[in-house]
């Protein structure tokens, strides 16, 4: 499928990018930005936060509010003073692009370190469902509100050797099909599912370090595909996996 947003496709719109300080979520937020929308840069490292927040200030974007917050170690107390000052200051939320996620071990199982099994199903899947459930109250003042869940390959078949990253996508996988099969009927968000596939980024980079890079697309090339999920061209889409095939 062809697909391009229109121009300004998110004004009034502010959307929520965890992760947003490189890789997918840099480019999503610019990209967001760029098409209207007001943008709250949430990651770990304030300096790259800082960065992306004067790349859209520059490009004459709606200014972006920044949120660090470790998601290995926040919690709920965090998120809820997040949620309020979200609902103070813009009044609403339209969309999360849940995107932040860290690699883990790439070992059999038996020999997986557990502190590192407990971090990583922590950033990757407990953090991002006790964000969702907090933030729900200032998503259901939306009229449409998106959410973007942000699987792999290996979470939609587990893979060996992938240990805590495989099984965290695969159980965020089905969080994301929970929610929309209960909100189907009973409220205007929408809860989809994105798996970017191979793609030119840091975290690719660690996973296959001898993969050439140039053979990858760049994350600025699935923009398309975040476009079309959180703006108002996909209300009819809920519960549903999209890959980069898409734009074929």
């Amino acid at each position: 499928m062809t697909y391009s947003a229109a121009n300004g496709c998110l004004e009034g719109k502010t959307i929520l990018i965890t992760g947003a300080g490189d890789g997918i979520g840099r480019q999503a937020s610019l990209t967001y930005a760029a098409h209207g929308a007001t943008v709250i840069l949430l990651g770990r490292t304030t300096s790259k936060l800082e960065a992306v927040y004067d790349e859209i200030t520059h490009q004459g974007s709606p200014e972006p509010a920044i949120v660090p917050m470790d998601l290995a170690s926040a919690q709920p107390l965090e998120m809820q003073e997040m949620t309020d000052v979200i609902l103070e200051k813009y009044t609403k939320l339209d969309g999360v692009l849940h995107n932040a996620a860290i690699l883990g071990d790439r070992v059999p199982v038996e020999h997986y370190d557990m502190n590192t099994w407990l971090r990583v199903m922590q950033v990757n899947l407990n953090a991002v469902c006790i964000m969702t459930r907090i933030l729900m109250p200032v998503l259901r003042l939306a009229p449409s509100a998106s959410v973007i869940f942000t699987s792999s390959g290996v979470g939609t078949m587990p893979r060996a050797y992938w240990g805590a990253y495989s099984v965290s996508k695969y159980a965020l996988e089905g969080y994301a099909k929970l929610l929309a099969d209960e909100m189907q009927n009973t409220s205007d968000i929408r809860f989809n599912i994105l798996n970017p596939g191979g793609t030119r980024t840091r975290m690719r980079a660690a996973a296959f370090p001898t993969e050439n890079p140039m053979t990858l697309k760049t994350a600025d090339e699935l923009m398309p595909l975040y476009l079309y999920l959180m703006n108002d061209d996909s209300l009819s889409e809920q519960g549903q996996t999209f890959t980069p095939d898409w734009l074929a």
